[in-house]
C-alpha cells in the first residue's frame, strides 16, 4: 500500500491508465470541458504489466492466452489514448 502513488505514476508513464478531468463550466465559456493531462505513455507497458500479481498469475496459469491478452490490451490502450487526445483537442 506504501507504493500506491509510484504505482499509479508508472502505470500513466506506461498508458495503462490516463489522467484526464472533465468540467462541464467550459462549454459555457466556449472551452472544451475535457482535458487530457496524460502525456503520451513513454514507458514499457508490458513491464509495467509484469509488476501487477494479477497479471503474473495469469501469465503462470496460462502462457498462451496471457500472452494474446497482453497484446490486446496494450492495442486497447494505446486506443483509447488516441480517442482522449482526439477529445481534447
Amino acid at each position: 500500500m506504501g507504493r500506491t502513488q509510484a504505482r499509479t505514476k508508472q502505470a500513466v508513464e506506461a498508458g495503462y491508465w490516463h489522467m484526464w478531468r472533465f468540467n462541464p463550466e467550459l462549454k459555457k465559456e466556449g472551452k472544451n470541458p475535457f482535458i487530457l493531462d496524460s502525456k503520451e505513455p513513454n514507458a514499457d507497458f508490458l513491464e509495467f504489466l509484469e509488476g501487477e500479481v494479477r497479471y503474473t498469475s495469469l501469465k503462470k496459469t496460462f502462457p498462451d492466452i496471457a500472452e494474446e491478452l497482453f497484446a490486446k490490451a496494450y492495442e486497447d490502450a494505446k486506443g483509447r489514448y488516441e480517442s482522449y487526445k482526439k477529445m481534447a483537442e
